[in-house]
């Protein structure tokens, strides 16, 4: 992608009514644009991130059996009814029809999803089974604040999973937990992220969050100086002692809740009526539980993590572009020669961002692909050319390489 072609501009100053690092240095950066409170336009490099969250969500889900859909929006009124959150869900946005029809945008998909499985599984043989989607969710948030990290439209992963048993429930439980902590790893916040109890409310003793520690984080956990388990503020004072290991000394930490997990059970199966025949022909509730992700979440939590004064440092795996290609001086040879480099990287199937700005001084140049935060920068100067080489850096680190080939093995 050459620069010069991104309709979209980095700015120098971050809008004043954004307090959060994600949100000014998403916005300066050009990743992001505010259309209003809690609502955000993902730009085009913006929504590379998101798309490279997205995959990986998804090969780790489905690496654990999880099949996916694409589910509505617009869930009619007689739905939210039947689970009794059409009174009760504060945050719901509700619509009205020209024909008078009721409905609640998509603030979750239990309502929907369990119907819908319902359809199609009747018998234990059916079962177990997961399904997932990620989609837009809308909820009415009036803390809507920090950035992408809590707004009023976002994408969500949701995955539900369905069971003959609270045994089998909790066997996939455990591999969901794992499958979270992979996609963390691979989103580059694994080490700042602690499995945390929190209450289950009235359909288990406890759910669990995944919270990453951070300075900028809303919540407050206490995580055990032992085995590292943590546990929410909201159920702290019920613990004296780890549940994990029984050990009494904990460390307080501010931190962002990056993802959920709950065993539901039949919480909402139970007002679909949604039975399954059990093997000895009795009729039996299916047990159910629920796993979500908020995609904009994770990636603003990913920029809290990882950023310096100058701007965003993105993980490899999650980074828009892997590399950042800078042309300083507008001569033919210089020209020539960063063509001939954005050539043979493309060719080799190196994503880059190629500055091939006129109308920017080096020092623009550079200050612009520091707050980008692309993990390696590659400069063709007059300098490099006499040397017949090209300038590496990676945005982490403050060692500049020269390099006489460019290849995909050498610098990366």
């Amino acid at each position: 992608m050459r620069q010069s072609k991104l309709f979209t501009k980095t700015v120098k100053q971050a809008p004043k009514d954004e307090k959060s690092v994600n949100a000014q240095f998403l916005i300066r950066a050009g990743f992001v644009d505010k259309l209003s409170a809690g609502v955000y336009v993902f730009l085009p490099t913006g929504l590379r991130v998101l798309e490279k969250i997205e995959k990986i969500i998804c090969e780790e889900i489905q690496a654990i059996g999880g099949q996916r859909i694409l589910m509505p929006a617009l869930v009619p009124k007689k739905n939210w009814e039947q689970t009794n959150r059409w009174k009760i869900f504060e945050e719901l946005y509700k619509v009205k029809g020209k024909s008078g029809q009721e409905y609640g945008l998509g603030a979750t998909h239990e309502e929907v999803i369990v119907p819908l499985v319902q359809k199609y599984v009747s018998s234990y043989k059916d079962l177990p089974c997961y399904v997932y989607q990620i989609q837009d969710k809308f909820r009415d948030e009036l803390r809507a604040k920090s950035g992408i990290l809590r707004s009023k439209e976002f994408v969500m992963k949701d995955l539900y999973s369905f069971h003959t048993s609270e045994k089998d429930l909790d066997i996939y439980y455990e591999k969901a937990k794992k499958a979270y902590f992979k996609i963390f790893k691979r989103c580059g916040i694994g080490l700042q992220t602690h499995l945390t109890l929190a209450s289950g409310g009235s359909f288990s003793k406890y759910s669990h969050e995944f919270q990453t520690i951070t300075s900028a984080g809303e919540d407050t956990i206490y995580i055990c100086e032992n085995c590292g388990l943590a546990i929410n503020k909201e159920i702290k004072q019920e613990h004296s002692k780890c549940p994990e290991c029984g050990k009494t000394k904990f460390r307080q930490e501010k931190a962002i809740e990056a993802g959920n997990i709950f065993k539901l059970r039949t919480k909402y199966t139970e007002p679909f009526n949604f039975f399954f025949t059990a093997q000895d022909g009795s009729k039996k509730l299916v047990e159910m539980g629920c796993y979500g992700i908020g995609l904009p979440r994770l990636m603003g939590a990913v920029v809290e993590i990882h950023h310096d004064d100058k701007g965003i440092i993105w993980p490899k795996e999650i980074a828009p572009y892997q590399a950042h290609l800078i042309q300083i001086g507008n001569n033919l040879k210089i020209k020539k020669q960063t063509e001939k480099v954005y050539q043979d990287l493309e060719k080799q199937g190196i994503e880059i961002l190629y500055d091939d700005r006129e109308d920017k001084s080096p020092g623009e140049k550079f200050a612009d692909a520091d707050l980008m935060g692309i993990p390696y920068r590659i400069v063709v100067s007059e300098k490099t050319l006499e040397k017949n080489c090209v300038e590496v850096k990676q945005r982490n680190k403050k060692q500049i390489r020269l390099i006489k080939c460019i290849s995909k093995l050498q610098i990366f």
